[in-house]
C-alpha cells in the first residue's frame, strides 16, 4: 500500500481493471445463477432471445468473467511483497549459515544429535520462515484467487508440517540448509513477474532464464547430492535409523520428485520460448483474454512471459499447474 503501489505507479502500471461488460439483465442472471461459461446450445438460445450474434455473447461472458479479476497493479503489489520477503530471508539465511559449521560439513548436522543447542539466530530463522508460510496459507483466502488454490493450500500445509516436524525433532541444522536452498530461486521468479507486469520484456526473460538455471542447479544438483546425501547416508552412519527418520526422509524424497516434475515444466516452457519465440497460454493464467483479437495479440508477443493487453501473467504463483505448479 505504501511502498509497492507507488513503485507500480511510477513504472506506469495503472489501477484499472479489464474492460467491463455492458449491463444486460438477462445475461447477468445467467452468469450469476446458471453458468459463467455457457455451452453452444445455451449460447444459441440466448442469441435468439436477445437477437445478438453468438460471438458477441461469448465476448460479453468473457468480459464479465474478467471484470472480477484483480488488476495488474494488485498482482504487482502481491509479487513485490513476496519478492521482498524471499530476497531478505535468503540473504539472512546465507549470512547466518556462512558461519555455521554444518554449512561446510554436513556431518555436523548429526554430531551429538539430538542434544544440539538452539541458538537465537537459528530460532528466528525458523520462526520467520514458519510465520511466512502460515501467512501464505491464510492469505490465500483473501489474495488473488487462482485455479491451483487447492494444490497451493496442500503445499503450504505440507511445508508448515515439514518445518514444524523438523523443529520438534531438533533437525533444525539440516532444516536450515533445506530452507536456504529453496529460497535461492524463489525471489528470481517474483522478480521476473514484476518485470512482466511492468512490461520490461527483456528483463523479464533474463530473470526467468536465471530462475530456471538456479532452480535446476539447486533442486536437481545440490539438493540430492548435498541434502539427501546427509539425511539418508550420513545420518544413518552417525546416528542410525529411528521412526521419525523414515518419515522425515520420505517427505524429503517426495519433495525431490516434485523438483523433477517442476524442472521438466520449466525446461519445456523455456524450450518452447526458444524454438517458437513464444510461450503457449498458461492454463493457470488468472485473467482471460477479453477478446479473440487480444488472444491473437498475446500469442504473437515474443518472450518467455508473453503479456497480453490485459496484463495477464503466464506464471502466477510460487509454481504453476499445467505450466507451473508452486513448489
Amino acid at each position: 500500500r505504501f511502498i509497492a503501489k507507488p513503485c507500480a505507479i511510477n513504472l506506469g502500471i495503472q489501477d484499472s481493471g479489464p474492460h467491463r461488460a455492458q449491463p444486460n439483465a438477462i445475461l447477468e442472471k445467467v452468469f450469476t445463477s446458471i453458468t459463467k461459461s455457457p455451452d453452444g446450445k445455451r449460447l444459441e438460445g440466448l442469441s435468439k432471445q436477445l437477437d445478438w450474434d453468438v460471438r458477441k455473447i461469448q465476448r460479453w461472458f468473457r468480459h464479465r468473467r474478467n471484470q472480477d479479476k484483480p488488476t495488474t497493479l494488485t498482482k504487482f503489489c502481491e509479487s513485490m511483497w513476496r519478492f521482498t520477503f524471499y530476497l531478505s530471508i535468503f540473504f539472512y539465511g546465507i549470512r547466518f549459515l556462512w558461519t555455521a559449521p554444518w554449512f561446510w560439513d554436513t556431518r555436523q548436522c548429526w554430531y551429538n544429535y539430538p542434544f544440539q543447542p538452539l541458538t537465537s539466530r537459528l530460532y528466528y530463522y525458523y520462526i520467520l520462515e514458519l510465520a511466512f508460510y502460515w501467512s501464505l496459507m491464510f492469505s490465500q483466502f483473501t489474495d488473488i484467487k487462482r485455479k491451483d488454490f487447492l494444490i497451493m493450500f496442500v503445499h503450504h500445509l505440507a511445508t508448515i508440517g515439514l518445518i514444524t516436524f523438523s523443529y520438534m525433532n531438533n533437525m533444525v541444522r539440516v532444516g536450515t540448509l533445506v530452507l536456504c536452498l529453496h529460497d535461492a530461486s524463489d525471489f528470481l521468479l517474483e522478480a521476473a513477474k514484476l518485470a512482466n507486469y511492468a512490461k520490461y520484456q527483456r528483463l523479464c526473460d533474463a530473470f526467468f532464464m536465471l530462475f530456471g538455471v538456479v532452480f535446476i542447479v539447486t533442486r536437481l544438483g545440490i539438493y540430492p547430492f548435498w541434502i539427501l546425501n546427509t539425511t539418508l547416508f550420513e545420518s544413518w552412519e552417525l546416528i542410525g535409523p529411528y521412526p521419525s527418520w523414515w518419515l522425515f526422509n520420505g517427505l524429503l524424497i517426495t519433495l525431490q520428485i516434485l523438483h523433477i516434475i517442476w524442472s521438466y515444466l520449466i525446461i519445456r516452457t523455456a524450450y518452447k520460448a526458444l524454438v517458437r519465440g513464444k510461450v503457449s497460454k498458461d492454463d493457470r493464467s488468472d485473467v482471460e483474454s477479453s477478446s479473440e483479437e487480444e488472444d491473437a495479440t498475446s500469442n504473437s508477443t515474443k518472450g518467455v512471459f508473453s503479456t497480453s493487453s490485459n496484463g495477464s501473467n503466464r506464471i502466477n504463483g510460487h509454481v504453476a499447474s499445467g505450466q507451473w505448479t508452486e513448489e
